[in-house]
């Protein structure tokens, strides 16, 4: 088995993924590379530009703002996407907890993986939408 069906059958086990047919997880396993973190290493940095959109495999990571931990995020979950999307800089540190493997695109690849995959851009709306109720209701 390549390293590419490897990565095909990890997208496929991600709820961001799920919809996806056989042959858009191989395109997908192509698109996305594979980076790790080691436990403590910060990902991406509040106010400083250079970001991508990573998807976590293993691990997990605390998301901080000036330095106060908001959430952790683990296998399944993605962060990055805001500051691509929007071409700011994150509002966060990313800090991985644990050792932290990743899928990640980078530049504007995203942009156009969403606009090819649309299932995934839904999932996605989804997730942030969720992301905004929990804001909201721990603002109120």
């Amino acid at each position: 088995m390549s390293q590419q069906d490897d990565l095909a059958g990890l997208l496929a086990g991600l709820a961001l993924f799920a919809d996806l047919p056989g042959p858009q997880l191989e395109e997908a396993a192509h698109t996305f590379e594979e980076e790790w973190f080691g436990q403590g290493q910060r990902i991406l940095r509040q106010g400083i530009a250079g970001a991508g959109f990573y998807v976590i495999v293993e691990g997990e990571v605390v998301v901080r703002i000036d330095g106060q931990d908001r959430a952790s995020l683990g296998r399944g979950d993605f962060f990055g996407e805001i500051s691509l999307l929007l071409g700011t800089p994150p509002v966060a540190d990313v800090v991985a907890l644990t050792p932290l493997r990743c899928l990640a695109l980078h530049g504007d690849g995203l942009e156009g993986f969403l606009v090819g995959h649309p299932r995934v851009a839904y999932r996605m709306l989804q997730a942030e939408a969720r992301k905004l109720q929990a804001a909201n209701l721990w603002r109120s």
